[in-house]
């Protein structure tokens, strides 16, 4: 059996149809598959732990991770990088960023050169510069989710004091289960969205890509 059919016909193809199940469906369904993947229960583990403000590890480390889960692929297959975003505002400075960022990389040694550690409270500092356009103050983590190139992106998890994960998704994770790629249009991110669709496709060839003005604003 092919993954393509894997991921059609198995047990988690009814939560990618959007009024097939109930949202509290999905999010029990995600948490069990992260805490299956003992990295990802690693970098919760290690937020939790350093008691980073409004912390959560998101995107693709998220995403990914199901999509291999749902496809039979290796664990880290196609992962670029894990996304941890924080936010403190008491310091916006790169130098108090880059405390945390060794910090987190020294406790997390061999996951390290995947990880990349940012302030939320600081994007605005320096977007501009690396991007060409402006980008709004965020009030906190999870706001930086509805500014993402695509949908499906966004998504966050962190682990409570007991141990349960606790999850974020602005857009629903209808679209995740269902690996479909979907624009968001909240920034003018075409370019991005279309280099991260082709090389998403050619990692996962049953995903499927709606076109950045294919879609409904």
């Amino acid at each position: 059996m092919t993954a393509n059919a894997k991921i059609r016909s198995g047990p988690d193809t009814r939560l990618g149809v959007p009024y097939a199940a109930r949202e509290d469906e999905r999010y029990t369904r995600l948490e069990q598959i992260l805490l299956t993947l003992p990295h990802v229960v690693e970098i919760l583990t290690s937020i939790r732990d350093h008691a980073l403000p409004d912390g959560w590890l998101v995107s693709g480390g998220i995403y990914q991770s199901v999509w291999n889960v749902l496809t039979g692929r290796p664990p880290l297959h196609g992962i670029k990088d894990f996304d941890v975003i924080y936010f403190d505002g008491t310091d916006l400075s790169w130098e108090a960023e880059d405390v945390v960022i060794r910090k987190v990389n020294a406790a997390l040694p061999d996951l390290a050169p995947l990880l990349e550690v940012r302030n939320q409270a600081r994007v605005h500092l320096w977007y501009e510069q690396r991007f060409g356009r402006p980008y709004r103050p965020l009030d906190c983590s999870i706001d930086s989710l509805t500014t993402y190139a695509a949908r499906t992106h966004a998504v966050a998890a962190r682990l409570d004091l007991d141990g349960r994960i606790v999850l974020q998704a602005p857009f629903g994770l209808a679209n995740l289960f269902a690996m479909r790629l979907v624009p968001n249009y909240v920034q003018p991110n075409a370019r991005t969205y279309s280099e991260k669709a082709e090389r998403m496709k050619a990692l996962w060839p049953e995903l499927e890509v709606i076109p950045w003005d294919g879609a409904q604003t």
